[in-house]
């Protein structure tokens, strides 16, 4: 199975854009859908997640500002950012886990990325 995000791009301080990150392939058992971030010079950051049962979680910063949604029918998962600020900018994965083997998810899959810049 393959991610491919896009959505990303140039966007000025205040502004939004929408995220998508679509699966070529089955995810059943899926139980997360998960975007992260990654900026220049910092690790990889968690930014939001929605489980199989529809639970949605975010990183404080991103609360109120960042939703993320699914579209189980096609495969696919978004993120909403609205106000985006300076430090948003980042390249944004998506990843998607599933199975369960008591321990925790048994696969996983990634994105490329896609780059978001905010200009202030």
């Amino acid at each position: 199975v393959q991610l491919q995000a896009s959505g990303g791009g140039l966007v000025q301080a205040g502004g939004s854009l929408r995220l998508s990150c679509v699966a070529n392939g089955s995810i059943d058992g899926m139980t997360a859908m998960t975007w992260y971030r990654e900026a220049p010079g910092k690790s990889r950051e968690w930014v939001a997640d929605i489980t199989s049962y529809g639970k949605t979680n975010y990183k404080d910063s991103v609360k109120g500002r960042f939703t993320i949604y699914r579209d189980y029918a096609a495969n696919t998962f978004d993120l909403q950012m609205n106000d985006l600020r300076p430090e948003d900018a980042a390249v944004y994965y998506c990843n998607i886990e599933g199975g369960d083997d008591g321990l925790g998810p048994t696969w996983d899959y990634w994105g490329k990325g896609t780059l978001v810049t905010v200009s202030s």
